[in-house]
C-alpha cells in the first residue's frame, strides 16, 4: 500500500479496531492508551484546528513546555506562546501538513522562558468522517535539546582533541629542530649539514643541476672586542645567525660546523649567483650594528664560494674547494667573498 494515500490512515484505524476488538477493549480506550505511552516516553502531543490556529487539545508535556496546564492550552494559539517569527514557522509547517497523507516531519528551534530549545516534530492531518478535508493537524513533539548539546560538547571536545594533537606534533617538531639546531646562532648543526650536502650532491647528480656550498668564518675581531670576553662573542654569534638565517630560503641550510666556522648551502643556485647573494651578505654584516655596554662591536666575516659540479665533482673535493676559497679570502684580509677555482677536463 502506498504510504502518502489517504487510505493509510484507514488502514490504522482498522488495525486499531482490531486489536481493541482481540482485547475486548473500546477503541477510544486503546487511543487513549497510546496518547498516555506517548507522554511517558516525554513526546509532546497536540492537536490544533488549523483554520482557527488554535489548540483543541495538549497533553501535560506539551502544556507544561509553555508554562501551562493541559485545560488552559484548550483555545490558545501560537502567537500567544511563542515569539511572531516561530508561530509563522508553526503554521507553514501545519499547512504543508494539511497537504499531504503522510506524516512529514520538520525541525524547529524554540526561544522558551530564555532557553534555546530544538524540537523534531512530526504532524499529520486528521481525516474527517464526513469525507470533507482535513482542517485538523495532530503533532508529535521529541525534545532534541539535550541531544544536539551532547553533539555539540562532542564535537567542541573533538576539536580540542585536535587541536592539542596539533600542538603535541607542533612541539615535538620544535623539539626535534631545537635537537639539530645550535643553540647560540640557531643554526643547524654539524650533523643536519653533512646530510642535507649528501643529499644535494645526490639530486644535483641525478638531476644534473647544480648548487653552491659557501664556507664562512668569523675574521678575528679588534684587540677591544677581544678584551671584551665571552658575551662579546656571544653577541657576534648571535647577529651572526640571525644574519645567515634571513638571508636563506626555506629549501636553503645555513650550519654552524665549529667555533667560528659556518657554512650555507644554496639549493638550485650557480656560482655566480651564489656569489652576488653572499656579497650582498658579507656587507650586511660589515655594516651590522652589535651593541654592548653602550658601543658597538661590529664583526666582519670572509667567505668562500664552490659549486656543484663546476668547481668539485665530489662531495669531498666541493668541500676542499669551498674551503681554500675561504682561506684565500682570509689571505686578502678578510672580509673578503672568494670564488673556487673551476675546473676544466681537458680532452685526451
Amino acid at each position: 500500500m502506498n504510504p502518502t494515500t489517504p487510505s493509510t490512515a484507514q488502514a490504522y484505524a482498522g488495525t486499531a479496531s482490531t486489536i481493541a476488538g482481540a482485547v475486548g477493549a473500546e477503541e477510544a480506550v486503546v487511543a487513549g492508551l497510546a496518547l498516555q505511552m506517548l507522554e511517558r516516553t516525554g513526546a509532546l502531543v497536540a492537536i490544533k484546528d488549523v483554520s482557527t490556529g488554535r489548540y483543541l487539545h495538549a497533553n501535560e508535556s506539551m502544556a507544561a513546555l509553555f508554562g501551562r496546564s493541559a485545560a488552559a492550552m484548550a483555545g490558545a494559539t501560537d502567537a500567544e506562546l511563542m515569539d511572531s517569527a516561530d508561530a509563522a514557522a508553526m503554521r507553514t509547517a501545519e499547512h504543508a501538513a494539511l497537504a499531504q497523507a503522510a506524516p512529514t516531519p520538520s525541525d524547529h528551534r524554540l526561544d522558551i522562558q530564555g532557553q534555546r530549545r530544538e524540537f523534531n516534530v512530526t504532524r499529520i492531518a486528521v481525516p474527517r468522517t464526513d469525507g470533507a478535508g482535513p482542517r485538523h493537524v495532530l503533532s508529535v513533539w521529541l525534545d532534541v535539546t539535550p541531544d544536539k548539546e551532547r553533539e555539540m560538547q562532542l564535537q567542541q571536545a573533538l576539536a580540542q582533541l585536535e587541536q592539542q594533537q596539533l600542538a603535541v606534533e607542533a612541539l615535538r617538531r620544535e623539539s626535534q629542530d631545537h635537537s639539530l639546531r645550535d643553540q647560540v646562532t640557531g643554526l643547524y648543526q654539524r650533523l643536519h649539514f653533512d646530510d642535507q650536502l649528501r643529499r644535494e650532491v645526490d639530486l644535483s647528480s641525478r638531476e644534473h643541476r647544480e648548487f653552491a656550498l659557501v664556507s664562512i668564518a668569523l675574521d678575528p675581531p679588534s684587540e677591544s672586542v677581544r678584551l671584551l670576553g665571552d658575551i662579546a662573542r656571544t653577541r657576534t654569534l648571535e647577529a651572526l645567525g640571525r644574519l645567515l638565517r634571513s638571508n636563506t630560503r626555506a629549501m636553503d641550510a645555513s650550519c654552524r660546523l665549529q667555533e667560528d666556522r659556518f657554512a650555507v648551502l644554496l639549493s638550485g643556485v650557480g656560482l655566480a649567483t651564489a656569489h652576488s647573494r653572499m656579497e650582498g651578505l658579507r656587507r650586511q654584516c660589515a655594516t651590522q650594528i652589535v651593541v654592548l655596554d653602550g658601543r658597538d662591536i661590529g664583526f666582519t666575516v670572509s667567505m668562500g664560494v664552490a659549486s656543484f659540479p663546476h668547481t668539485a665533482h665530489t662531495e669531498e673535493e666541493l668541500l676542499k674547494a669551498a674551503d681554500d676559497a675561504l682561506a684565500e679570502a682570509q689571505r686578502r684580509g678578510g672580509n673578503h667573498v672568494t670564488l673556487a677555482s673551476i675546473r676544466f677536463e681537458l680532452s685526451p
